[in-house]
């Protein structure tokens, strides 16, 4: 595979947090209610606030969107997004949170998938590959 801009080492700074949410062979989705990326698909999170780990920043925007409490988070890699590439997306994922799913306003929807149902899915660009990463950290075939 060919790196491009839009993926960086984890090391980058980040100045936002992505988390996907692992249970069962299954990813938690969400559909964004506002831009950017309103409709369409995708992990949960948001931007980092001042004073903020990236890590303290993906657990804080799991509990505001979700309610729920994420712990073991794995790094997953670094986006760039936006067509400035003003958005550094930190992806973590985790088999560990506790709570019950009571979505916020920014959640249009939300639901538990397997990776290859996400064809049928308006997502987020490149998905699919930040999945394929996120289950790999998770193989234990």
């Amino acid at each position: 595979m060919i790196k491009s801009q839009l993926e960086r080492p984890v090391s980058t700074p980040a100045n936002a947090a992505s988390v996907a949410l692992i249970h069962k062979q299954q990813v938690l989705l969400i559909k964004r209610a506002y831009a950017p990326y309103q409709h369409l698909w995708t992990l949960p999170g948001g931007r980092i606030e001042p004073g903020e780990t990236i890590e303290d920043c993906a657990a804080r925007e799991i509990k505001e969107e979700l309610g729920l409490t994420v712990f073991g988070l794995h790094p997953v890699m670094v986006q760039w997004l936006g067509a400035d590439k003003k958005f550094r997306l930190a992806v973590f994922a985790t088999q560990g949170f506790e709570g019950e799913i009571v979505p916020s306003h920014e959640i249009g929807d939300y639901r538990w998938i397997e990776p290859g149902q996400i064809g049928s899915l308006r997502t987020t660009a490149r998905l699919g590959d930040v999945l394929d990463r996120a289950f790999a950290l998770f193989d234990r075939s």
